[in-house]
């Protein structure tokens, strides 16, 4: 395993002239697509505990949303066309003689998810949904099966993961808006505000602006005006989350009329605005950040136990996050793993890590706390696993 220890160089998001940062919230397309491979995975896992005493293969990190039709309206709406997600992947299907139901689990998982997190639309009837879960490859079984006689895990697949801290101004105030607006004691208060949001943030210079699409449940509004209030109450709210100078904006594609604003039946663009897809949402910290290191790889619904394209991006930014807050005089960092296939997890191929430091002379002096940080965080990576199911991490 090669380690690197280096500073970072290149200048700070912060301190550009002008930065861009997304997230993708809870309703939007993508993230239920996210949402619901992340979910069966967990299932999935939980069963093979149960049944088998041990997590089997599985990677279900393929999902697409394909958009329905819907005539919303003030005071309530219909849908005339469900929505239709197709569930995609591999899953050992069959163990010692035991034949496990992966399309049964998908749905009636995926159908219990949507009921608990998307409260005005009917998985019954307005969801149909398409387990295409295929038996996994024999020779990936038996690379996964080699784990039960290794010391850790061996990697699944040749892959990258990356990860920073800490989150800087404009990261943190669109990751707060999002969230504020689809917390608990928002929606019921305010029970018109859908769960598809969506913050785009920039920053020029010192000015903060975000453009915020928020989905409108037709139920809950009684007409233009009331829309109109409404819609200035989550500016409100918006902007008291992002904190004291930020500009907001709220579902600016609004037009003058009735037909033209963003009001839904179920406070979903999925309804019939949008489709989704897995992986092209929200990174593991929950942003899509331009200005950073991002891996493509999708974490939502690889296996817990030797997908690195899921242990690894996680594991990079809780290093990065464990170097900012243990290491005295690290002011950021970044941390880069790459994995090799057949190999344990806990040995990476490559480890860099890139850091900002008070004193950047100080870096030799620092660099054995550093390393032993990195190596205490990758001895741990084998009982990630736990973690994800006891006390489930966002991965996206």
């Amino acid at each position: 395993m090669k380690l690197l220890v280096g500073a970072l160089e290149s200048p700070s998001p912060a301190c550009l002239p002008l930065e861009i940062v997304e997230r993708k919230g809870l309703g939007h397309p993508d993230t239920i697509c996210d949402a619901l491979a992340e979910n069966l995975s967990r299932a999935l896992s939980r069963f093979y505990l149960e049944r088998f005493g041990a997590i089997l293969h599985h990677n279900v990190d393929k999902a697409l949303l394909c958009g329905g039709a819907a005539r919303p309206a003030f005071g309530g709406g219909e849908i005339t066309e469900p929505i239709d997600i197709y569930l995609a992947g591999r899953a050992t299907a069959s163990f010692e003689g035991v034949t496990i139901p992966v399309d049964e689990i998908a749905v009636e998982q995926s159908r219990r998810w949507l009921r608990e997190n998307l409260r005005h639309l009917d998985p019954a009837r307005q969801v149909r949904i398409h387990p295409r879960i295929r038996p996994t490859s024999p020779d990936l079984a038996a690379l996964f099966l080699r784990q039960r006689g290794a010391a850790a895990p061996l990697a699944n697949d040749t892959s990258l993961g990356v990860g920073f801290a800490p989150l800087d101004a404009l990261e943190s105030a669109v990751l707060a808006v999002e969230r504020k607006l689809n917390s608990p004691e928002v929606k019921a208060a305010r029970p018109e505000i859908g769960e598809d949001v969506k913050v785009m943030g920039v920053r020029s210079g010192r000015d903060l602006t975000l453009t915020v699409a928020c989905a409108l449940v037709g139920r809950h509004v009684s007409d233009i005006d009331d829309y109109r209030r409404k819609k200035a109450r989550i500016r409100d709210l918006a902007a008291a989350a992002a904190g004291a100078g930020a500009e907001v904006e709220v579902n600016s594609a609004d037009g003058d009329g009735a037909d033209s604003i963003y009001l839904t039946v179920t406070g979903l663009s999925a309804e019939a605005g949008d489709d989704g897809q897995v992986g092209r949402g929200n990174r593991v910290n929950g942003l899509i950040t331009p200005y950073r290191p991002m891996s493509l790889e999708a974490a939502a619904g690889k296996n817990p136990v030797t997908h690195v394209g899921k242990l690894y991006n996680l594991l990079a930014n809780r290093i990065a996050r464990a170097l900012v807050a243990e290491v005295n005089g690290v002011q950021e960092a970044y941390c880069y793993l790459v994995s090799r296939i057949g190999q344990p997890i806990t040995e990476p191929q490559l480890i860099d890590l890139k850091l900002r430091l008070d004193d950047p002379a100080a870096l030799a002096s620092l660099r054995p706390c550093i390393e032993g940080l990195a190596r205490r965080e990758l001895a741990g990576l084998t009982l990630l696993w736990r973690e994800l199911l006891q006390a489930p991490q966002q991965v996206w």
